[in-house]
């Protein structure tokens, strides 16, 4: 039996348009209204995430950041956070300068409406696009600034998927076991995204941790997500699940593909079909 739903937010229960349609909308409220425990495990930052889910019927777990800030969007109490370490965060910087790639630094400033830090260069422009999609939760700030950051939940790094690629796989290999990473390939502001995170800090883990801390167990658990950062809650869940429009690895983890992609409405059709509700 199912106890928990772990939703990912972009590509999934969101549609290209950023909304949630009424069929999701009405399925998640249901499923809610049935007693399920449902989580949304994002890598949007917490206020994003908590303004696009504000329509449903009740206040829930939200795993923001790919689970390094878990906060309860009932009161925005902080249940869960993981930091970079300061020598993982400006190794990591001084890394992407190196490869010619700046970083967009998502902070714990939540109270002080702070969520996002960008280095104010000659290259800051090319963020630009992420940044005014958003709402003005963030700063622009000269580079000694950056340097001195703390509370830091991830640093991503948008660009060309050739060379974001090399800067992985170049960071995988200087310092293995340092950062939870991955590329995402779903996004719309750049053909690729590196995110480097605190090592014990991914969606998978924090999820675990969560569902244990109130008795519920892995097989008990459905996941279902689209990108790179969904892999292991896909893949380590009771029931992974991968969107028809997910990216290639995502679906190859997947226990099921979803025969409809999130502009029609895929997660309520899959979920009817697996809930029988």
């Amino acid at each position: 039996m199912y106890r928990l739903i772990a939703i990912d937010l972009d590509g999934t229960l969101l549609n290209s348009s950023k909304k949630i349609s009424d069929e999701n909308r009405e399925a998640v409220n249901r499923l809610i209204g049935l007693g399920y425990q449902v989580v949304i495990a994002t890598g949007r930052r917490y206020y994003s995430a908590k303004m696009l889910v504000k329509e449903l019927d009740s206040h829930l777990v939200i795993m923001a950041n790919n689970g390094n800030i878990v906060r309860s969007s009932l009161d925005d109490v902080v249940l869960k956070s993981k930091f970079l370490d300061r020598e993982s965060y400006l190794d990591i910087l001084k890394e992407a300068k190196d490869h010619r790639l700046r970083g967009i630094v998502h902070v714990d400033r939540y109270l002080e409406g702070i969520d996002m830090v960008v280095e104010q260069d000659d290259l800051y422009k090319e963020h630009l696009r992420y940044l005014t999609e958003q709402d003005k939760r963030y700063l622009i700030l000269p580079e000694k600034e950056i340097y001195k950051l703390d509370r830091v939940l991830a640093v991503v790094f948008p660009g060309d998927y050739e060379v974001v690629k090399t800067f992985s796989d170049t960071i995988g290999q200087k310092y293995p076991d340092r950062y939870s990473s991955h590329v995402l390939e779903n996004i719309y502001i750049a053909e690729a995204m590196y995110e480097a995170m605190n090592p014990g800090g991914s969606k998978w883990k924090t999820l675990n941790e969560y569902a244990e801390s109130i008795g519920i167990k892995r097989e008990e658990i459905i996941a279902i997500g689209d990108d790179n950062n969904d892999v292991d809650m896909i893949l380590n869940a009771g029931l992974g699940i991968a969107m028809r429009n997910g990216s290639n690895l995502a679906k190859s983890a997947a226990d099921i593909v979803t025969e409809r992609d999130n502009d029609h409405s895929g997660l309520a059709h899959v979920l009817e079909k697996v809930l029988k509700f």
